[in-house]
């Protein structure tokens, strides 16, 4: 399965957590009621029966299946440690931006007589605080992984082959066939 940029920006906030987030399915359940208020609202939200939520916060089922297990744990996830959360995401976005770490075909759009023909490249490259602004709001707002990558794109292009735009002026980048993508704060 190959890494989704989403996916890798939430684990790289999930490494900002203080705290580890509830281990039994029955605390993790107790804790989505909560922030849900309700039992309907959170399974609508986990896509199960409410009454089978009324079994997990009372404890008369304890393991949930594979895949509920793993719902679960990502609705969990996302309400988890929201202070902590925007504090590191206000952190990237203001001074610390990010680091990209990626293997993917990487094309370009350049001047006649240069070599334009895309493949794999093994890059990690530091982001400036204004591309993980563009990233964190573009995540917030629903953007597909399509966009999130362009956004990547445009941000290694600039670092990565334009040197910060000290050369290679007018060089596009196409970024494509992503084999894996890994955040860091």
């Amino acid at each position: 399965m190959v890494d989704s940029l989403g996916d890798s920006l939430d684990r790289a906030l999930e490494g900002a957590f203080t705290r580890r987030i509830p281990q039994s399915a029955q605390a993790q359940m107790k804790y989505l009621v909560k922030q849900l208020k309700g039992t309907k609202a959170t399974a609508q939200a986990l896509g199960i029966s409410q009454r089978t939520v009324e079994r997990y916060v009372s404890g008369k089922l304890k393991r949930p299946r594979q895949d509920l297990r793993g719902r679960i744990e990502r609705e969990v996830k996302k309400r988890w440690q929201p202070q902590v959360r925007a504090k590191a995401r206000k952190k990237a976005a203001s001074t610390g931006g990010l680091v990209v770490s990626t293997r993917a075909r990487f094309g370009f759009t350049a001047a006649p007589g240069t070599t334009d023909d895309a493949r794999i490249r093994d890059i990690t490259q530091a982001l400036p605080p204004e591309y993980a602004d563009r990233l964190f709001t573009a995540r917030e707002q629903g953007a597909t992984e399509q966009q999130l990558q362009q956004i990547a794109a445009d941000g290694l292009a600039r670092m990565y082959f334009r040197a910060n735009n000290s050369r290679a002026h007018g060089l596009g980048v196409e970024f494509t066939d992503v084999e894996h993508i890994e955040i860091e704060l």
